[in-house]
């Protein structure tokens, strides 16, 4: 009996931790990309051709590609290739329902709808997502194993929060907590409620245990927080330290949520590598993210048509706050040279979830198209490298070069240009390739 369990228990964690190569059932056959202008990170290149073998990109050469039997051919004529899209803040799970049905509805239906999202994540050209808390853990492993279509997840696992903190979602009847009983949220594994450095530590095993690729605390108020204000500073220094030093046991980092100074202060005294969110931040501390080399995870927050609706006048006021934020945080993070990315952190709203891609568009205000696409691919690509020993996906992405993981897009026009393209999924994506396998090709093959 206890053999058997032994056998099921590794069939598990093999399945948890297999690599999309390794869960697929066959590798794809080779690709070649003929007469395609390759986004190299600043400019388009002269006319290349590319070869695809297995899931990396096998050579990219001025000169034709022979021509074999098993190779699919796409004729590019002159189109854009380009690395597949990567969004830093996204929550796999909080997309596409309503606030209220991700409380309410049964973990049946929002699992089913955080896969058709997923699906519908990649077809916009999102190839990798960094999930910043839910419980993505089984859908990431369907997808892996090639079950459902959906982006490459590196999953936080249930964010990790204080006694009134951003993800503290239970509800006022359910305080004071029992000891011995979870509440809704944490049962589900969408959030973890701690309130001393052992309990970080403990709650941050866990979601290593399950296969997060990164540790995902709030450490300050938020927008749609049902409690803490954005002013409140949330775990202290040395419950930071512990998570920090336990998700550095297994080889990666701690990233948090945080809007003011003070909170992104004690993230960095705390040893956190990445502040999502700061809109609230000062001169100094966006010099001390830059001083520190920490990661500045910035998303365009405006107040405009696509603005997350927020249902109550409290909620409507801290969005003003922290959207009046926005434009200062983007020039100071200019200013002192932080290491940006590129994120959109769309909750609970399917029609702006589909939106997704158009939030490149609205970057155009504080930088060019070419350093959008660049930070939307080689430096994000460059902030989930920062999980080291704990990376699902081992290999490189952000960037068409021989060697790199092969999550590619063929756009119909130039994008270094005309970044609006990207928001026109169906139309201007002709050729979506992840890992090396063509998920859409709207071309005919020659």
């Amino acid at each position: 009996m206890a053999r058997s369990i032994g056998a099921l228990l590794a069939a598990v964690l093999m399945a948890l931790h297999a690599t999309p190569s390794q869960a697929q059932p066959s590798s794809p056959a080779p690709v070649v990309f003929d007469n395609v202008r390759i986004f190299d990170g600043t400019k388009l290149t002269a006319p290349m051709n590319v070869l695809v073998e297995g899931n990396k990109i096998a050579t990219i050469s001025a000169e034709p590609i022979p021509a074999t039997d098993t190779a699919t051919r796409i004729a590019g004529e002159g189109r854009t290739l380009m690395p597949g899209l990567i969004d830093a803040h996204w929550h796999t799970f909080m997309a596409r329902p309503s606030m209220a049905m991700a409380s309410t509805a049964p973990m049946t239906l929002i699992t089913l709808m955080a896969g058709a999202e997923a699906e519908a994540t990649l077809l916009r050209g999102f190839t990798s997502v960094r999930d910043l808390g839910g419980p993505s853990f089984g859908l990431k492993m369907a997808i892996d194993s090639g079950i459902v279509e959906g982006p490459r997840i590196w999953p936080s696992g249930a964010m990790i929060s204080q006694t009134g903190g951003h993800g503290d979602f239970r509800m006022l009847h359910e305080v004071p907590a029992t000891s011995n009983i979870l509440s809704y949220p944490e049962r589900i594994g969408m959030s973890a409620i701690v309130d001393s450095p052992d309990e970080v530590r403990k709650r941050t095993r866990e979601q290593l245990l399950q296969g997060a690729s990164q540790i995902k605390l709030t450490v300050g108020g938020g927008v749609s927080s049902p409690y803490g204000p954005l002013d409140t500073v949330q775990l202290s220094v040395a419950e930071i330290r512990a998570a920090v030093e336990a998700a550095a046991n297994w080889g990666t980092y701690v990233t948090v949520h945080a809007y003011t100074p003070e909170a992104i202060r004690n993230a960095i005294e705390g040893g956190a590598k990445v502040i999502d969110h700061g809109q609230l931040a000062d001169e100094a501390t966006a010099k001390l993210m830059a001083d520190t080399g920490t990661w500045w995870s910035l998303q365009p927050f405006l107040a405009d048509e696509m603005a997350n609706a927020q249902p109550d006048p409290a909620g409507q006021a801290r969005a003003a706050e922290v959207r009046a934020g926005t434009d200062n945080a983007y020039r100071l993070a200019r200013k002192f040279g932080v290491k940006v990315a590129f994120g959109t952190d769309i909750l609970f709203d399917g029609a702006l979830a589909a939106r997704q891609a158009e939030q490149l568009q609205r970057m155009t205000r504080w930088y060019t198209p070419a350093e959008i696409l660049k930070m939307a691919t080689a430096d994000n690509a460059a902030l989930l490298a920062l999980s080291d020993r704990r990376n699902p996906y081992p290999g490189k992405l952000g960037v068409v070069e021989a060697g790199a993981l092969a999550d590619l897009l063929l756009v119909d026009g130039d994008p270094t240009t005309d970044i609006s393209l990207l928001s026109d999924a169906s139309k201007n994506l002709l050729v979506i390739m992840k890992d090396g396998r063509i998920v859409k090709n709207a071309l005919p093959a020659s």
